[in-house]
């Protein structure tokens, strides 16, 4: 017999839905250290496509509001939510973010099973606690405010849901009015963006067209492509390796790196792949290097999709490559990832100060090692997509001044538009620019 359906899943076990399930798991593993999208993909398998989606509007969402959502609920819940078990507090915020940001979901709908998942998990006291919070907090809806903060940074973090030192890092780098637009983007839904492959994008935007895509252009790039309404996968254009996902940020890199035509390429630090496949293009050979053989697995799911016949996988770390010199070398870092927030909105939360100077150390010690990997006059390309400055800017320089025999390059004209360029630097803002954020800087090693 069919389970019966509501707005938000197919219900099953006692009446929860099974998206609201898979919704507090994916959470769960989160605070293991799970990533998101690992542990989405972990969690969503038995899901229909659309509980798949409805499940992903509300985890990706709730992260996105969870500053905003947890001042709100703090003053609704005695003692503040710190003194409540942290599983307790992640279904107070998922029925909250259902209830306040989720039109779809009726308030009942949003209360009730939130409490029936709080009492499953975590007895009849949590429950209790759940319906009164909950409760209170539909009621007041439409008169919320946020708690007065104590600075102005502060207030901006709460409104946007973003650790307070961030927001003070580029409040002091770009002015309130640029920050607050960079908190708004990070807030949104990222698009999804492809590039055709082996076809021209007239003949790709039929074909997906035909199948009841809806496509739209991506900004900075001309022949990237929005997609949306329909399952990605399963489509005709997607399995026959007609296209792959990139965002116009990371494609941008590839097109500022400008390798020469028919050159042997080395891409370091190449899992996911999408990089590794615009070299492809140009390169006589591609070396996609990582140090993680299950990364670099799905570098190889992409190749056979695609039918690339010359790219080389091979695991290799970045500090220690056992390559030969070769014509150019990509180094797409390891980094905070600050300008992809809108795709992983829980890097926000697990993100540390230290961290910065963690990756900092690993950075320089990969740009050391693949400056040996490139040939005289070859091309050493480095990039990241952080926006922040001791991972970028900071490194060429330290790196330059340390390698007298390298010198920044910039690419030949028309490479990359205008607006993306500083100093001969590659640097996409995802408040001005519209795509996730990204840096690059293109080096050449002097001949002699």
């Amino acid at each position: 017999m069919a389970q019966p359906h509501s707005s938000s899943g197919t219900a099953t076990r006692g009446g929860i839905t099974d998206a609201r399930f898979a919704s507090a798991d994916i959470l769960a593993d989160i605070r293991t250290g799970l990533l998101l999208d690992a542990a989405f993909d972990r969690r969503v398998g038995l899901l229909d496509p659309r509980d798949r989606r409805w499940t992903q509007e509300l985890v990706y969402g709730m992260l996105r509001r969870r500053g905003r959502l947890d001042a709100l609920l703090s003053d609704r819940v005695r003692g503040g939510l710190a003194r409540l078990d942290p599983d307790l507090t992640d279904l107070l915020r998922l029925g909250s973010y259902q209830l306040l940001y989720m039109g779809s979901v009726p308030p009942y709908a949003a209360i009730a099973q939130t409490v029936e998942l709080a009492k499953r998990r975590h007895g009849i006291g949590a429950s209790k606690l759940a319906n009164a919070v909950l409760r209170r907090l539909d009621r007041e809806r439409d008169a919320l405010v946020l708690p007065a903060p104590n600075d102005p940074i502060e207030g901006i973090a709460t409104e946007y849901s973003h650790p307070r030192w961030l927001v003070a890092r580029w409040v002091a780098r770009w002015g309130e009015d640029d920050t607050r637009a960079l908190l708004e983007a990070n807030n949104h839904e990222a698009p999804l963006v492809i590039r055709p492959w082996g076809v021209v994008r007239e003949q790709l935007e039929a074909m997906l067209e035909a199948a009841g895509v809806q496509v739209g252009d991506a900004p900075l790039v001309r022949d990237s492509m929005t997609i949306s309404g329909a399952a990605l996968t399963e489509l005709g254009a997607f399995q026959q390796g007609l296209f792959f996902v990139q965002d116009p940020a990371a494609t941008l890199v590839t097109q500022y790196a400008a390798i020469p035509a028919g050159a042997l390429v080395a891409d370091l630090c190449s899992a996911p792949g999408g990089k590794t496949v615009e070299l492809s293009r140009v390169a006589k050979t591609v070396i996609a290097a990582d140090a993680s053989a299950a990364r670099l697995a799905r570098v190889l799911e992409t190749m056979t999709r695609l039918e690339l016949g010359n790219v080389i996988p091979m695991v290799t770390d970045a500090r220690f490559p056992a390559l030969a010199p070769v014509d150019a070398v990509l180094v797409d870092a390891p980094c905070t990832g600050t300008g992809t927030f809108r795709r992983h909105p829980d890097a926000r939360w697990r993100l540390r100060t230290s961290d910065l100077a963690v990756l900092g150390a690993a950075q320089r010690s990969i740009l050391r090692a693949a400056a040996a990997v490139v040939k005289p006059g070859g091309l050493l390309i480095y990039s990241t997509c952080s926006l922040e400055t001791e991972e970028n800017d900071a490194q060429i320089e330290t790196f330059l001044s340390e390698h007298p025999d390298f010198v920044l390059e910039p690419p030949p004209a028309d490479a990359v538009p205008a607006a993306v360029l500083d100093a001969g630097r590659l640097r996409v803002l995802p408040q001005r620019h519209g795509s996730d954020g990204a840096f690059a800087a293109r080096m050449r090693r002097r001949s002699s």
